[in-house]
C-alpha cells in the first residue's frame, strides 16, 4: 500500500508544510538523508502551548507530539515530493515544554513516534531523544525535529 493510500486508510489529512519561523530552512537534505528542521505543536486552531506537568497532561503532550509529528511528514513531502520514496525514519529528537518535576518526556513524544509507525509500519520505528526543555519557542508544548532516509 502507498504511504498516501495509508494516510487516507488511517484517516490523516497532512497540514500544510509550515513556514519557517525565523532565519533557517525548513529541510536540508545531503545524500539519501532528510533533516527536517524542528516543528512545533500546533493544530487547526492555532498553537499547543503549555507546559507540561502544569498545565497539560501526558495526554494532552502526546496529542502535540502527534501534531509535530504531521507537520514532519508535510515538511518531508514539501521535500521529496513522493512520501514512498521514504526508506526510513532514522530519528527523532523530541523537547517537551515541562516542568521541573516531570519525568514523561518519553511518554509525551510517543506520540510523535506512534505516528511514525502508524504511518510508515517498520520503516517508521526509529531512534530517539525525549527531553525536557524550561521552555520552547512561542510557548508551545512539544517541538520534535527528524531525520529520514529517502531513496
Amino acid at each position: 500500500m502507498s504511504i498516501e493510500a495509508r494516510l487516507k486508510d488511517l484517516n490523516i489529512t497532512l497540514p500544510d508544510a509550515p513556514a519557517p519561523a525565523a532565519n533557517y530552512v525548513p529541510f536540508v537534505q545531503t545524500g539519501n538523508l532528510v533533516f527536517v528542521s524542528g516543528q512545533i505543536s500546533a493544530g487547526e486552531n492555532g498553537l499547543i502551548t503549555g507546559k507540561l506537568g502544569a498545565d497539560l497532561d501526558v495526554e494532552a503532550g502526546q496529542a502535540a507530539a502527534r501534531r509535530c509529528g504531521l507537520a514532519l511528514i508535510a515538511q518531508l513531502k514539501a521535500a521529496i515530493g513522493d512520501l514512498d520514496r521514504v526508506v526510513r525514519v532514522v530519528k527523532l529528537g523530541g523537547f517537551v515544554n515541562s516542568t521541573p518535576d516531570f519525568t514523561d518526556q518519553p511518554k509525551v513524544v510517543n506520540g510523535c513516534s506512534d505516528l511514525m509507525v502508524e504511518v510508515f509500519g517498520d520503516a517508521g520505528r526509529h531512534a530517539r531523544a525525549a527531553v525536557s526543555a524550561g521552555s520552547l519557542p512561542l510557548g508551545v508544548a512539544v517541538e520534535v525535529d527528524a531525520v529520514f532516509e529517502v531513496k
